[in-house]
């Protein structure tokens, strides 16, 4: 089996040779340095773990297929940031920031193309169900970033309309991530399926996790700015869950506030904050966290591949949920 010390290496590797088109400069410096400020990888990460899970060695056939989830995600974050108006990313400007937002959209466009271009070089037996698993993926990942733009125009959104953004903005991802590894290491339908399962729920679980940080995390281990979420309107689960224990009122009043400078931002990111809370909302969505990682578990269990293998997935559970679980 494959040892979790050799995808750690693995991944340093394949990220310190992926090379992009040199010019121009202006389109590819963009995607460089969105792959330069990092994060934990944790979609090709998933994609090695599932495919180390059949296989004895890495080879070319998963590596390309693997790093082209990460150029995926980044192009999503560039243009998310755009959306979002958000500053900071990983710690450092955001694309739009630190060029512009034209060059942001183009410089995100192309990146989503490299990504098919990679996912293509998977093994050609497999090239079909990935390409479709993978295409399909993306346009999920689209609509659930449609759902979470509408959702803040809304007063009020239900948890299970909640729950179905998050699951296509950010869920399928780290599922198809999982998937992936297990079909291009020609694993069985039903362990491909349990695997997307898995990825799924510990995506809804990463996400809350999000959630909660975005207001009660430390912007020196969350990468950027604290509140974002709460200046935007955006429903957390945080604000989904308040509006349905407390309606409107109070915190539609909060949500109303101005935020035209930084000291109108502070202090609308307060009023909110203390109506969460008063309601412990922060504390639910922390138990609401445990419940869908334990569910992942429970999906990774049912593959039967041994105490081994099923520790090594609990490992990457508790790694992907390590900031707040």
């Amino acid at each position: 089996m494959i040892q979790e010390s050799h995808i750690e290496s693995t991944l340093k590797e394949m990220f310190a040779n992926l090379k992009f088109t040199a010019e121009p400069a202006g389109l590819y410096d963009p995607l460089r340095y969105m792959i330069e400020i990092g994060g934990k990888r944790i979609r090709p990460r998933l994609c090695l773990t599932a495919y180390a899970l059949f296989k004895e060695e890495f080879t070319e056939e998963i590596l390309s297929p693997a790093a082209a989830l990460e150029v995926f995600h980044s192009f999503t974050l560039i243009h998310d940031d755009i959306m979002d108006k958000a500053d900071v990313r990983r710690g450092v400007p955001t694309v739009y920031r630190k060029w512009d937002e034209n060059t942001a959209i183009l410089s995100g466009d192309v990146m989503s193309i490299e990504s098919y271009r990679m996912i293509a070089k998977a093994p050609a037996k497999t090239v079909p169900a990935v390409l479709e698993l993978f295409s399909t993926t993306a346009a999920q990942v689209c609509e659930g970033q449609q759902y979470d733009m509408d959702f803040e125009d809304l007063v009020q959104v239900p948890m299970d309309d909640y729950l179905k953004m998050i699951g296509l903005k950010t869920a399928v991802l780290i599922a198809c991530s999982a998937k992936m590894g297990a079909l291009i290491a020609g694993a069985s339908d039903n362990e491909a399926d349990l695997l997307y399962k898995f990825g799924y729920d510990l995506g809804l679980a990463f996400q809350i996790a999000d959630d909660w940080l975005d207001t009660y995390g430390d912007p020196k281990v969350f990468g950027k700015a604290i509140g974002g979420d709460i200046v935007n309107n955006k429903k957390s689960w945080l604000l989904t869950r308040a509006l349905e224990k407390a309606g409107t009122g109070a915190l539609e009043e909060a949500m109303a506030m101005p935020v035209g400078t930084d000291e109108e931002k502070e202090a609308k990111i307060e009023a909110v904050k203390k109506i969460y809370d008063s309601l412990q909302v922060g504390e639910e969505a922390l138990q609401e966290i445990q419940r869908f990682h334990r569910q992942a578990l429970g999906y990774a269990e049912q593959l039967n591949l041994g105490k081994l293998r099923y520790e090594m997935l609990h490992r990457y559970a508790d790694m992907l949920l390590g900031r707040r679980k």
